[in-house]
């Protein structure tokens, strides 16, 4: 019997870590990713794998986020030596974001007096061992188990992994009938301003699939951007600093896209617009080779002259000798930093600067996970504490959730709804207890599929 077993990534929106074991002896990981932004996250980072990692198969990779990959390089430390899989920008922005992970860990080690969870070398040992799959190409990962890459539109690069299972018994019939199990990791919000739509699910008889929006609606596309430039005229008639904290991977160049196309058709006003995030210029650069895996309306843009992440006034900050100088800025100007959910980054100095002034606006553009000071920031305090110092909360604090990356609760819905009468159940993760459940009730009542929250670390058996 083909056993799921969920060791992190339910309960929360953080942490994706399944582990699929076939009844001909190969185990399968997919994912390997860091708890963020909970109470217990450094406990659950931390604490050793919940299984034999001598005997794990493979590992695949269905994105690059740190809440996807961020202890591979623990996993790889502590012994695994077999393949990783993923696309090819899978692999490059999941090498810089785990040489980033890698200075917060040491910061945070240290603040706690314990060991880092794994440093520099340990990264350098993890990409060896990557091997990287097109879209639409089977290939096996052993005898009995193959796996096929979809888009699912959530950034560059990000894959669903439909894993294929030839049983013992239909080895030894010679039969072509296999189980057929889709893990979606996150998906995209589609239509999206840069990416493709999120594929549709197709024939399978399983799915693991997110819910971080499981249990609300962003505006649409046009509210959101009509929205956002709202926000910006109105910070800028006060002469103020807009602050947005984005992640440095998809949620940057979405908006930088949004600002060129604002800024060139004169929409709003050209003022000094700083991307001050290491992370982001570089991920930007993947981005800008990556430009066949654009929507067509954007590949056609960049055909017609149109350079979308670089527009008048825009400043990209790599060192931080180049970021002072942005305070030093008169007037209203944008600050693009990571990270999203103000939990460390550069960011964090800018909000400590610019929360005590009324005339200043920071906006949230994504999920801000519980505990996390953009959370904080969204439930309206009036107080903070940054780097030890308690900071008045005078600037507007606006959210716009249209801008995330992931998929909303219809949709999430209507995307369960493109799978074929095959598909036996549906296991919900990857959200807070609330957004899940609510997402797995709605299955059942509107498309009658079996859908449950599964708990954490207990083997459930796939026919």
């Amino acid at each position: 019997m083909n056993t799921l077993t969920c060791c992190t990534g339910v309960g929360t929106v953080t942490g994706a870590n399944f582990l699929l074991e076939t009844d001909a002896g190969s185990k399968i990981l997919i994912d390997c990713g860091m708890v963020q932004g909970e109470r217990t996250a450094s406990e659950l980072n931390y604490e050793s794998f919940s299984y034999d990692i001598s005997k794990i198969s493979a590992l695949i990779i269905t994105h690059a986020h740190l809440d996807h990959v961020g202890r591979i390089a623990k996993l790889v430390k502590e012994g695994y030596s077999g393949p990783i899989y993923s696309t090819p920008q899978t692999k490059e922005l999941a090498e810089i974001v785990m040489k980033d992970a890698v200075n917060i860990i040491a910061t945070e080690a240290q603040q706690e007096g314990i060991d880092p969870m794994y440093g520099l070398p340990d990264v350098e040992n993890v990409l060896p061992l990557w091997k990287t799959i097109e879209y639409h190409t089977a290939f096996n990962v052993t005898d009995d188990v193959s796996v096929f890459l979809k888009d699912a539109g959530h950034i560059l690069g990000s894959a669903m992994v439909e894993v294929s299972i030839t049983t013992n018994q239909q080895m030894n019939a010679n039969t072509a009938n296999k189980t057929k199990i889709l893990f979606t990791g996150d998906l995209g919000n589609s239509p999206a301003p840069l990416l493709r739509d999120t594929e549709a699910v197709g024939d399978v008889d399983y799915m693991i699939m997110e819910s971080v929006y499981g249990d609300r609606n962003h505006e649409d596309r046009e509210e959101r951007t009509n929205q956002f430039m709202k926000v910006i005229k109105d910070t800028i008639a006060r002469n103020g600093t807009l602050v947005i904290p984005a992640f440095s991977i998809d949620r940057t160049q979405v908006l930088l896209y949004e600002l060129n196309n604002m800024v060139e058709q004169k929409k709003i006003p050209s003022v000094p617009v700083f991307v001050d995030s290491p992370m982001a210029i570089n991920a930007t650069q993947i981005y800008r080779e990556s430009t066949f895996l654009f929507n067509d309306a954007v590949q056609q843009q960049i055909k017609k002259g149109d350079d979308i992440f670089s527009f008048k006034n825009l400043d990209y900050t790599m060192s931080r000798n180049e970021a002072g100088v942005i305070d030093r800025v008169k007037g209203a100007k944008i600050i693009l930093a990571g990270s999203g959910m103000s939990v460390g980054g550069r960011i964090v100095s800018h909000e400590a600067q610019y929360l005590p002034d009324a005339n200043s606006t920071i906006l949230l553009v994504g999920y801000q996970s519980v505990s996390s000071l953009g959370r904080k920031l969204a439930d309206g305090a009036k107080k903070v504490t940054i780097h030890g110092q308690e900071i008045k909360v005078k600037a507007k604090i606006e959210t716009l959730y249209g801008y995330s990356a992931h998929k909303d609760g219809d949709h999430l819905v209507e995307f369960v709804s493109t799978g074929t009468d095959r598909l036996k159940q549906v296991f919900v993760v990857m959200g807070e207890p609330g957004a899940s459940m609510h997402l797995a009730q709605r299955l059942n009542n509107e498309l009658g599929v079996k859908a449950i929250v599964p708990e954490r670390l207990k083997g459930y058996e796939l026919e």
